[in-house]
């Protein structure tokens, strides 16, 4: 079995104990947002100070973002705002999944593709990333009716965080399928469900969880970072329309952003590695198109640009 490098993502603890969650839900329900953001400054002061590598993490991310924001917006940014950004959206995820942040409540910013979604036939591949609120999209699958969504995931990597979404919403009935490498059964499996007119869901950000995985070193945020190339190659198995599904916090208001990617994705296999370069790369900049948009809720604490070091 391939070993995971020391630094990866998926070796990065989670921050925290499930009493740690559970008290600040526990203050939400009691005292409201007012009384939570009172409690989380001191709780994420804490974690600031203890959690080095991701503090580090944040101030390399921040550092290469800001040259490509307006002076005046740049200067604000620091690590200490991007940790409490991330501290909001936790309680936003468990909000969501206690039915509390409805459909009317989100503001959907291309409401024509959605509907397309609701009311298609066939389904397709949604790809996601740690930028926002993916959360939000999925819990608000459960108030659509006609979406299956099939969650690709490193489930062990959140399983406190899990365990806390059954206690809130024991009806959540989205399927979170753990994949860390995509063999033919599971394709076969997933092809059969997106026949069957639903959508598999899959992060288009991280590296595999398995060291040697396949990935593209691409232009992001100016400097050259590494890409995986999963969640393409699967759409290419797929055969399927591909999406890409941003849900991020403007003026504290959810506005989901949903980009019809490709019809279909094909890769001779010629000219395999160049076209998935070329994919790639498009997804990139999408990406960064939509980090500029929200520079403090691209939630990646680990070395985002030193993978392979």
């Amino acid at each position: 079995m391939m070993k995971t490098p020391k630094h990866h993502w998926s070796r990065a603890g989670e921050a925290g104990t499930v009493l740690g969650m559970r008290f600040l839900l526990l203050m939400y329900n009691v005292f409201g947002r007012p009384g939570f953001s009172v409690i989380l400054f001191p709780v994420m002061c804490y974690y600031y100070l203890i959690q080095g590598d991701a503090r580090r993490a944040s101030a390399e991310y921040l550092q290469q973002i800001r040259p490509l924001l307006p002076p005046e917006q740049a200067s604000t940014l620091t690590p200490f705002k991007h940790f409490m950004a991330f501290g909001e959206a936790l309680l936003d995820k468990f909000i969501v999944w206690m039915g509390k942040i409805r459909r009317e409540d989100v503001t959907f910013a291309t409401p024509d593709l959605f509907a397309q979604l609701e009311s298609h036939q066939q389904g397709g591949l949604i790809i996601i990333s740690h930028l926002g609120n993916s959360e939000v999209c999925n819990a608000l699958a459960h108030q659509a009716e006609g979406i299956r969504l099939t969650v690709l995931v490193h489930t062990h990597h959140a399983a406190k965080f899990n365990s806390i979404l059954k206690t809130i919403n024991s009806s959540a009935t989205i399927e979170l399928l753990q994949v860390n490498d995509m063999s033919p059964v599971t394709a076969m499996m997933l092809a059969e469900r997106v026949n069957n007119g639903e959508y598999v869901v899959i992060a288009g950000d991280r590296t595999p969880v398995s060291h040697g995985g396949r990935v593209c070193r691409v232009d992001f945020l100016g400097r050259q970072a590494d890409l995986p190339q999963g969640a393409f190659i699967l759409a290419s198995l797929l055969r399927c329309p591909v999406y890409l599904l941003f849900c991020l916090k403007q003026k504290g208001q959810y506005y989901l952003y949903l980009e019809l990617f490709a019809e279909q994705l094909k890769f001779s296999r010629k000219e395999r590695n160049q076209a998935l370069e070329k994919v790639i790369r498009q997804y990139a900049v999408r990406l960064e198109h939509y980090c500029l948009k929200a520079p403090l809720q691209w939630f990646n604490f680990y070395p985002f640009w030193n993978t392979r070091a």
